[in-house]
């Protein structure tokens, strides 16, 4: 792997190394929202338009709360625990040293993710009163893990690089939206530009680290992987709903009710137009490469609804 030039620039350019902490301005009183109604299906729910002012409020910081503990979460329990056998040189392959320096930059900037998103949390929490709820990502990488234990048993290492590969070259509506919505607290959208700057270079680190891994692989393994891949990106960007109940009751749904507001507003259709729609960058890759191609690839993407034409049962 050959470096990027923007990565030699790191010392100067990452948010670890120039942005100020970023703090919750006194906006709280002037009606900036803490997340874009947009980007979450159920405020426009009947029975959520329903509620009092201060639920529909609550709801909004709650999913603020939830994305912000999914990416301390991720950053640290995913991205990071990948990160490190590249950087360590315990991945497999043989890493370049500037490889290995590169992967321990982005070490950095992830746990750097983390932290500001976790700042942020507490900052809006205790200054609104509205406390987050508590989060549990152990469902999550259990869940993320499974795939690769069912598709590449005996390949745990292989599984997790390829994991932070699936999820680094993904497009999510959050980070180019968030920053653009005038209406939401500056602090939310400053950390989420921050995010998106930083994750600019990540994901050509993580596209060109691919294709040298992939160069690397035998014929019979390249079918294993190709039939991995879709698994983890519908394991990465299925929706959590589990939060989303939870706030809903808290709000003051009925159990029947909050389910009937999460089954609406995340039919599969829509749900898996999402993931395709997320997964673009990552599925040209793979379609690059040759994943596609190999026996069963096409055919393993199609299972998980990533293209066009076949879904998953």
């Amino acid at each position: 792997m050959t470096a990027d030039p923007g990565e030699r620039d790191w010392y100067t350019k990452a948010g670890v190394r120039k942005d100020p902490r970023r703090l919750l301005r006194d906006e709280l009183r002037t009606g900036q929202l803490y997340f874009p109604p947009s980007l979450v299906p159920y405020t426009r729910h009947l029975r959520v338009t329903e509620l009092p002012d201060e639920a529909r409020e609550a709801l909004l910081a709650r999913h603020l709360f939830q994305y912000l503990h999914f990416t301390t979460q991720f950053e640290t329990r995913v991205v990071n625990r990948a990160t490190d056998l590249i950087a360590s040189g315990r991945s497999g392959l043989h890493t370049p040293p500037e490889t290995r320096l590169n992967a321990y930059r982005i070490y950095c900037d992830e746990g750097y993710h983390a932290l500001y998103s976790y700042d942020v949390v507490r900052q809006v929490s205790d200054a609104s009163g509205i406390a987050p709820l508590p989060y549990d990502f152990t469902p999550f990488l259990t869940r993320l893990d499974a795939v690769g234990t069912e598709v590449l048993p005996g390949e745990p290492v292989l599984a997790q690089l390829l994991q932070v590969v699936v999820f680094e070259t993904l497009v999510t509506a959050i980070l180019n939206d968030v920053p653009k919505d005038q209406r939401v607290l500056t602090v939310v959208r400053d950390i989420v530009r921050d995010h998106a700057r930083d994750e600019g270079w990540h994901h050509a680190f993580f596209a060109r680290f691919f294709r040298d891994l992939w160069t690397r692989l035998t014929p019979a393994l390249r079918v294993r992987v190709a039939r991995c891949l879709p698994g983890l990106i519908r394991s990465s960007l299925l929706p959590d709903l589990r939060p989303v109940h939870a706030a809903l009751l808290l709000a003051g749904l009925s159990p029947a009710r909050a389910e009937e507001v999460v089954r609406d507003c995340y039919p599969r259709d829509r749900v898996e137009a999402d993931m395709r729609s997320a997964a673009r960058h990552a599925l040209r890759l793979f379609e690059e490469t040759g994943v596609l191609d190999v026996d069963g690839g096409r055919d393993a993407f199609h299972a998980e609804g990533l293209l066009p034409g076949r879904h998953t049962t």
